[in-house]
Parts: C-alpha cells; structure tokens; sequence
C-alpha cells in the first residue's frame, strides 16, 4: 500500500513538472498568434438598428475594441480559450454610412502574440420611401409598345421588381448612381386590351420592403393588314445558304436570358438608317403562300439599294449570322434584356460577335437576303424577347 502510494505521489510530481515545463514553455516560446473570430458582422454588411455581435478566439489575452478609431471596449481580459464576449455596435447613435470596426486580441504570452482584424459595415437607419414619378393617368400603353415605368427612391437600394402581366421585370436605375428606378414591360400585340394592376416590390439593403401599387391601361391599336408573296425559286435559294428559322428563335431566346446585367444605352435610340419609306408597319398582319396568317412583328424601311445600315444604340454584337427567313443578320443586345434585330443585310461590316458598337457604328447595307421580295431592312426589338416597336424607342419623351 506504502509503495503504491509512493508510486502515485512520484506519477504525479512528474505530471506537475511536465505542466510547469510546458507552460513555462508556451509562455516564453509560443509564438503563434491567436484566432479570432467575429460573429454577427459580415463583410461590408448593411446595418439598422442595435447590432449585436460576438468575438470568438482560441487564446486567452487582452480584447480591444474600436469604433471608427474610437474605443468601444479597451483591455476587456479574455480568461479562457474559446471564450465568446458578446457586445453591441449600436448604430442608432452613429452616422448612416460607411464605418470600420477594428478589433485586437493581445495574449498572455512573454511575446504579447497580436491577432488584428478589421471590419467595414455600412449603417442604414433611413426610412424607406418610393414614389412613382409619373401619375396614373400617363400609365398608358397600345399593343406591341413599351410601357415604361419610373419610380424614385429616397437612398440606395438592394433591388426592385415590377409584378404585372402575370410576370416579373427587374429594375435598374436609369443612370449610374441615379434615384430614379426604371423597367421597360414588353407588351405583346395579342395582348387583350384592358386596365390592369402593376406592383413594384422595393428592397432596400437592411431588408425593409415598401410596395407601390398603380394601374395602367392597354389600348387598341387597329394594325394593318398585308399580303406578301415570296417565289419558290428564292425560298430554296435561303434554305441552301442560311440555317433554319428555328434555330433563329432558339438563339434569340437564349440571348435574351444571357443579356448583360446593366444598361449599356443611354438617351434615345436612332433609326438606323436614313428612311425613306416605311414599307411595313409594325404589327402588321401579313398573309402568305409560305408562311400562311401571321404577325409581322417590325418595321421595314428603305433607302438605296446597299446604302449603310448603322446601329441604333450602343450595345454588343450578340449575333451575327444568315438564316433562311431573316437572311444575314446582326443582333446588338443593349443590356436589360434589351436586343435589337437587323435583317435582310446584302453584307457585313467588319464586326464580330462580343464587340462593342456605339449608336451609329456601321453594321452592313440594305439587301433582300432571307424571306424578302426586294431590297429593305427589317428593323426589330425585342425586350425580353417579346417583339415591341422599336419607333417608340426614338422618341425623346419615351
């Protein structure tokens, strides 16, 4: 019993010892700096109201906080490894903006081993309004145009979505750093004539959520009618030289999903060419041997036989290719889901696909490629690819 008890004294004066050496070791030698760990305070994070937070780290030490260079907790001792010290950035009583929380963990080393961290968050204690920038009456709108909604806010939001039509469209500020909020809704030419209900869904970067609700009406419009009669000679003729019609649609559809994510126009759109004559209406409604009853869903215009054809805005070139019925074709995609058409072309400028154009960069000249009878340009836009007339799009007060 003596020896085990002696056994057991020795085991233990030899684990105080180790204790004592590694102790003495990590104060003199460690030189590893502690972690540490911020909860409840992301990067860049918009703010409202009393923020609470946590600081986590694996070392005991000294804990320092600053506000903006001004302390909000100054040598807080951290006992214990793992601790969690919780403490309030309370927001209401400091500016809207742009602030940097710094914080520093000194541990209990011989080396005074320093972690810092620093965090940029952005407080918004701002009520948020909206208001529409036009009156109710102005929300008019005929078949195949565009209807344009405007509203302004007062700060900076995180985004806005117009409901209406059974769709959703996204918002975009009409120019950089810009208050005022736009969306362009497509509506078709079948589209029944009616007063309907729109709603926009405003949020700012706090999470708060404001809706505006308004009407807007959908006129009439009495579209022409046309008969079209291409030969069969020239219909083979396309078919030999340019790719199927739908895969035309295909890609269309799939460059309206891909359109850049920003505006890349600005002010009015042009014609792109000189017109001398409009030869058909937009919405015209056109009967032919080949194609039977349908909707001609853009203008044609003329000019000079292969006299320039221009671009009507800055934009991309999205496409440029020949198809059976479009014949040699360019498509800009202006952004927001915004692309424009040009058709029938007799040829190419230099361009390709992925350039940058500005408004009036040459695109090709007048031709009768494709489904046509003679020489024009078939002018089309689409927005979120449904087919709107693109003369509206010229109109300064549009």
């Amino acid at each position: 019993m003596v020896g085990f008890m002696r056994f057991g004294a020795l085991a233990l004066g030899l684990l105080c010892v180790v204790w004592v050496g590694t102790t003495t070791y990590r104060y003199f030698f460690d030189r590893v700096a502690p972690s540490l760990s911020v909860m409840g305070l992301e990067k860049d994070i918009y703010c409202s109201g009393d923020m609470q937070c946590k600081i986590n780290s694996n070392k005991a030490g000294d804990l320092s906080v600053w506000l903006d260079g001004q302390p909000l907790i100054t040598h807080y001792r951290v006992s214990n490894a793992n601790h969690e010290h919780p403490f309030t950035i309370p927001t209401k009583t400091i500016a809207n903006g742009k602030h940097t929380l710094k914080i520093e963990l000194v541990d209990s080393r011989f080396s005074k081993n320093a972690t810092v961290q620093e965090r940029t968050f952005f407080v918004d204690n701002t009520p948020l309004q909206a208001a529409f920038v036009k009156p109710e009456s102005e929300y008019k709108v005929l078949q195949g145009r565009t209807l344009h909604v405007q509203f302004q806010v007062n700060k900076e939001i995180q985004n806005a979505k117009v409901h209406a039509l059974a769709h959703e469209f996204e918002c975009f500020p009409e120019s950089k750093n810009s208050q005022i909020y736009e969306c362009f809704i497509p509506i078709n030419c079948e589209e029944t004539p009616n007063e309907y209900l729109m709603s926009v869904e405003v949020a700012d970067k706090v999470g708060n959520v404001l809706s505006l609700d308004n009407k807007f009406q959908i006129v009439m419009f009495p579209f022409k009618k046309h008969a079209l009669s291409v030969t069969a000679e020239k219909m083979k003729e396309e078919k030999e030289h340019g790719l199927p019609s739908a895969e035309f649609e295909e890609k269309m559809a799939s460059l309206a999903k891909q359109s850049a994510q920003e505006k890349l126009w600005k002010g009015p759109f042009v014609t792109p060419i000189d017109v001398d004559k409009i030869t058909c209406d937009f919405g015209t409604i056109r009967t032919t041997h080949q194609k039977g009853r349908y909707m001609h869903k853009a203008l044609d215009v003329t000019n000079l036989p292969k006299s320039v054809v221009w671009a009507s805005q800055d934009g991309v070139v999205a496409l440029k290719d020949r198809f059976e019925s479009t014949g040699n074709t360019i498509v800009i995609d202006h952004g927001r889901g915004v692309l424009s058409m040009f058709c029938h072309l007799d040829n190419f400028a230099d361009i390709k696909e992925g350039q940058k154009l500005a408004k009036g960069n040459p695109l090709g000249t007048i031709g009768k490629t494709g489904y046509a009878t003679g020489y024009h340009l078939h002018w089309e836009m689409r927005v979120n690819n449904i087919a709107i007339d693109p003369m509206q799009w010229t109109k300064a007060t549009f």
